[in-house]
């Protein structure tokens, strides 16, 4: 499962009973991330994403080593992964999600480090220019709104927004869990978005915000959606660690809160939108990450 993917199916996931598991103490100092090897900007097998970065901050603090549990996040990663014995079936093959739905099922969630929302993307200097709220788009003139092709991801917050307002036919759905692995939701933006083949895209802010900033060959615009009644637009991000290890999880949440600034500075620097707990925009200013 790919990023705008992971909230549709937490957020239906069906919980399994809790095991009693080895608590995940670092007597051997090692910090064991379970990550999906291809679900840029979170994470990737070279470990270039956001989570990958938090991880790495983590393990500076701990002076620990990092080790990855890679498996792709769809169903089945968290029983791959965070509930998966390791080979010689003492311990587990890894003990922190860096990123999942806060209060989702089948991992006990710490507390948010993250809220952000979906987003609209387009290409300036298409005749979108005007647009600076997701809500602008119904302002269009008729016939230029009935030309337009509208890319969103099935079984999101968007869908239904586009739906409600009227915008059907001009829905392009998109698959939100592909069987090919190397397949990822960015390509909405980098890569239908600017060749035409859709005139905006509807994804999970995080995937507009960086795959928009990548894009080279064409000025991408982000405009986040704010919080509306009838509407879930806005997902709060918590780490996951598995039930009944109380002490993992007050550790890692110390570690939150004592790199929480840090945390919002790696996100701002992958251009994810940041909100407060009131749903307003975060502004934090970005660095440059270690290497």
């Amino acid at each position: 499962m790919r990023p705008v993917a992971t909230f549709i199916v937490l957020a239906a996931s069906l919980g399994f009973g809790q095991p009693s598991a080895a608590l995940a103490d670092g007597t051997d100092k090692v910090l064991r991330v379970c990550a999906d090897p291809n679900n840029m900007p979170l994470s990737n097998q070279r470990q270039e994403g956001y989570e990958n970065k938090i991880a790495e901050l983590f393990a500076r603090e701990l002076g620990w080593t990092l080790e990855y549990t890679w498996f792709p996040q769809r169903m089945g990663f968290i029983r791959n992964t965070l509930r998966a014995k390791g080979p010689n079936g003492d311990g587990y093959k890894c003990d922190l999600v860096i990123g999942w739905a806060t209060g989702a099922e089948m991992a006990a969630t710490t507390k948010p480090y993250l809220r952000s929302t979906f987003a609209m993307a387009y290409v300036k200097g298409k005749g979108l220019d005007a647009i600076t709220s997701p809500d602008d788009l119904l302002k269009l003139p008729a016939e230029q709104l009935a030309k337009l092709k509208l890319g969103a991801f099935a079984q999101s917050s968007p869908i239904d927004w586009l739906v409600r307002n009227g915008l059907t036919t001009q829905l392009v759905p998109y698959q939100t869990m592909s069987a090919d692995p190397a397949n990822y939701p960015g390509e909405i933006v980098e890569r239908d978005l600017v060749d035409g083949k859709i005139d905006a895209a509807f994804v999970w802010g995080p995937i507009a915000g960086y795959f928009g900033k990548k894009v080279t060959s064409a000025q991408v615009v982000i405009v986040p959606f704010k919080p509306q009644p009838g509407y879930q637009f806005d997902y709060s991000i918590s780490m996951g660690v598995r039930y009944g290890e109380k002490e993992w999880k007050d550790q890692v949440e110390k570690l939150i809160d004592a790199n929480r600034g840090r945390i919002q500075e790696i996100l701002a620097s992958y251009n994810v939108p940041q909100l407060d707990e009131t749903g307003n925009p975060i502004a934090v200013r970005t660095v440059a990450l270690p290497h």
